[in-house]
């Protein structure tokens, strides 16, 4: 005689598994406002020039006034969309293999540099991100012009940490 799982077990829902994720790290909350406005005013600019054109070349003068400012306002929407899953969606890690970064919903895309690559950090802190307390990093790594992998919108004091911690590789692999 077999044993069938009664119908309550087959019903509960399965155990969750061990998180894949673990080390990786969000961005800050208050870095939210910032990757919205960065998307939001370029596809406002870009839906309100189309606009004017459409209009101004279908109607007239008028009709392109108020197309750009439905384009402006369609595209401030789409920005904020794509600018709030851009937040939710980034993704940061420094652990024994490197420097890792991992974006997109559709695209997913991961960048692992090797604490080995890096060859020189940059850090940088627009105005915005100075009222926000945030910054972005650069690792530039060895390579060609393309060989950079920077995050926008961390958190200014974690930024100094990765940087300390990143070039206190460099400085060891230097002496070695």
């Amino acid at each position: 005689m077999t044993d069938a799982p009664d119908s309550a077990d087959s019903l509960a829902p399965p155990a969750p598994a061990p998180a894949a994720d673990e080390g990786w790290q969000r961005l800050p909350p208050r870095a939210q406002l910032l990757c919205t406005i960065d998307v939001s005013l370029s596809l406002a600019a870009l839906f309100a020039i189309a606009g004017v054109v459409l209009g101004v070349l279908t109607r007239g003068l008028l009709v392109g006034t108020a197309s750009a400012l439905t384009g402006a306002l369609l595209g401030a929407g789409i920005g904020t969309w794509i600018g709030l899953r851009r937040y939710r969606n980034t993704l940061w890690r420094l652990d024994a293999h490197g420097f890792a970064v991992r974006r997109g919903v559709a695209w997913q895309r991961e960048t692992l540099v090797p604490l080995t690559r890096v060859q020189h950090l940059d850090l940088k802190h627009s105005p915005l991100q100075r009222l926000r307390d945030l910054a972005t990093l650069v690792v530039h790594t060895a390579g060609t012009r393309h060989s950079a992998v920077s995050i926008d919108h961390l958190d200014a004091a974690d930024a100094e940490r990765l940087r300390e911690r990143l070039g206190r590789q460099l400085d060891h692999d230097d002496e070695a």
